[in-house]
């Protein structure tokens, strides 16, 4: 058996051998391309994803001109463009896909259509053809490595994209190959089927016709008539805004005195341009077009004009409503008002920044969208985020820093408005909290600014956190001799009659000091307010001090001069020493007492 098992090994290594040798001729002959499996090879179909295969091209057209360059994106919008600036329509025609025409529809068609799209792209959307790739396979370059796609070739490229009745409509370049010629790039046959919607659209405009030949010559990046007719445009415009300016005055003046009188006066400005961005708006639309240039730099101010004068307009309008209800519930900004009053103020304040935030943000939005700044940029600011965060946080780090204290402020309230504070020595009343700054008010009617980041980190005294009212104290140095029942009596009765004293029931009156030669009365009253205690103060002392000059004379502080160096502690019975008495603010010997 072992013997039988031996002979077997050798003949079975044989039969594998020669299985394999008959095999092998067997796969040879596949076809090229095809693998065993009877499927394509994966480089044809990784080739298939760079161009779109198409079986003939522009047959009808016959064979391209040498100056028409086809095999870069680049290249090939460049040819377009200076083929038919130069009215050669016919050779244009060999950079767009018309496989969707008839062979016979080509020849006539093609320059028509070419015609038509370098009027759509002078007029439609500025682009710059050197912003397209110069590769043939429109590959990604980015030495940064950044980029997802990077190194990927790409097959469709977009051009423009234009909105007609709320529709978008795409004109792209797409790569494509017939059989084994070498690919091409051409405007892709979707976009050549909606030239002519495109033209009627932004094709020349009527008053066009009417424009000579030789003005229609390129002149820079802008032809002849445009130089003239774009400063007549922006005079045109500009009367309209200045008309709608006056008018607005007149409103204001003809309006009765209140909030529409002032909401007229203050919109002037932001209406007027509004009015004069419609207008522009209406004569591109309608009147006049001009190259891509012109009209993209006119459409994107008219844009921010709109927007701006918009937000503006709704900004003065929140002032104005703002305005109404401070005159109609707060009235004059102190603290006399009740605290209600004064922290509906605050609130409303509060609103108009939040208001004006979401105004930007929106307007911003909104402007950036219209002028589609984010599929341009995006990747690049996505690229650089981090540096604009450091030059954001850099620069803005004083201006983020008082626009965060300042909703701090509103949220919190440590102050409203009209509130009484003392801050550095200087009795203040906040007239108003901004996203920036504080007004205060002083006591003098001067205007304090205060950055909102420098106050908050300030300690400060708010007078009226819970009330207005006050405790005031007024002292009086009298002689030793005075009657302090009968001084007590008079505040009292001085201080009753002040009608900015309230809680009668709280005046005291008390000796407070003593020297060998005086004493100190102190007297305390209750005020409505800290400036009404300070008036009331200094009232009521100055009617005590008339009444002790005219009554009681005597109870001024004096200094005793002793003439004599008799001992008075001694009993002995001797003659009276005489003695100098001189009252304060009198020469020496003015009054002397045997």
């Amino acid at each position: 058996m072992k013997g039988i098992d031996a002979w077997r090994l050798p003949a079975l290594v044989a039969l594998l051998t020669l299985a394999f040798f008959v095999a092998a001729p067997s796969a040879a002959q596949l076809p090229e391309g095809v693998g065993e499996n009877g499927n394509e090879s994966e480089d044809d179909e990784s080739e298939e994803r760079e161009w779109f295969p198409l079986d003939s091209l522009n047959a009808g057209l016959g064979e391209p001109p040498d100056e028409v360059e086809r095999l870069t994106p680049q290249g090939a919008l460049r040819s377009f463009v200076e083929l038919t600036e130069n009215d050669e329509y016919a050779a244009a025609a060999h950079l767009l896909n018309l496989s969707e025409l008839d062979e016979a529809e080509q020849q006539q068609q093609g320059p028509e259509l070419a015609r038509q799209l370098a009027s759509v792209l002078r007029r439609g959307e500025w682009f710059n053809v050197s912003n397209l790739p110069s590769r043939q396979d429109a590959a990604i370059e980015d030495p940064s490595g950044q980029h997802p796609l990077v190194g990927e070739p790409r097959r469709s490229l977009e051009l423009a994209t234009m909105t007609v009745d709320g529709e978008d409509y795409e004109v792209r370049l797409d790569r494509y190959r017939v059989d084994d010629e070498q690919p091409v790039w051409l405007i892709s046959a979707e976009s050549v089927s909606v030239i002519p919607r495109l033209y009627e659209e932004f094709g020349p405009s009527l008053i066009e016709a009417y424009i000579p030949e030789r003005f229609k010559t390129s002149f820079g990046m802008l032809q002849v008539w445009e130089w003239i007719a774009i400063p007549l445009f922006l005079l045109l415009t500009g009367l309209v805004g200045w008309g709608v300016y006056a008018l607005v005055g007149l409103l204001a003046h003809w309006f009765p005195h209140g909030v529409p009188s002032i909401f007229a006066g203050r919109i002037g400005v932001p209406m007027a341009l509004l009015v004069m961005a419609f207008v522009a708006q209406m004569l591109l639309d309608y009147v006049v077009s001009f190259t891509a240039v012109a009209t993209t730099f006119i459409r994107t101010l008219l844009i921010i004009l709109i927007a701006w004068g918009v937000g503006t307009i709704a900004l003065r309008l929140v002032d104005t409503v703002l305005l109404k209800v401070t005159r109609r519930f707060v009235g004059e900004i102190d603290d006399t008002k009740p605290k209600d009053e004064r922290q509906l103020l605050t609130t409303l304040y509060a609103l108009r920044r939040v208001i004006i935030l979401v105004a930007v943000i929106a307007v911003s939005v909104y402007v950036l969208s219209q002028i589609e700044l984010f599929e341009t940029l995006g990747l690049s600011l996505l690229a650089s985020a981090s540096v604009l965060a450091v030059l954001v946080g850099i620069a803005g780090q004083a201006v983020l820093g008082n626009i965060l204290s300042s909703f701090q402020v509103s949220l919190a309230k440590p102050i409203r408005i009209g509130d009484l504070v003392m801050f550095e020595g200087q009795w203040c009343y906040v007239e108003g909290i901004f996203y920036t700054f504080i007004r205060l008010r002083v006591w003098d009617e001067r205007r304090l600014i205060v950055p909102v980041t420098y106050f908050v980190s300030q300690p400060f005294e708010n007078l009226s956190i819970k009330n207005a009212k006050m405790y005031r104290k007024l002292e009086l140095i009298l002689h030793l001799s005075a009657d302090v029942e009968l001084i007590r009596h008079k505040f009292f009765e001085f201080a009753e009659e002040e009608e900015n004293v309230v809680e009668h029931h709280k005046l005291c009156c008390y000796v407070t000091g003593q020297t060998e030669k005086s004493q100190t009365i102190t007297c305390y009253l209750m005020a409505t307010d800290p400036f009404a205690g300070w008036v009331a103060e200094m009232q009521i002392r100055e009617r005590l001090m008339n009444f002790i000059r005219t009554y009681h004379p005597e109870w001024w502080p004096r200094d005793i001069v002793v003439l004599s160096q008799h001992d008075i502690a001694t009993e002995e019975k001797h003659e009276k020493p005489r003695v100098r008495v001189s009252a304060e603010g009198e020469s020496d010997g003015a009054n002397t007492a045997e």
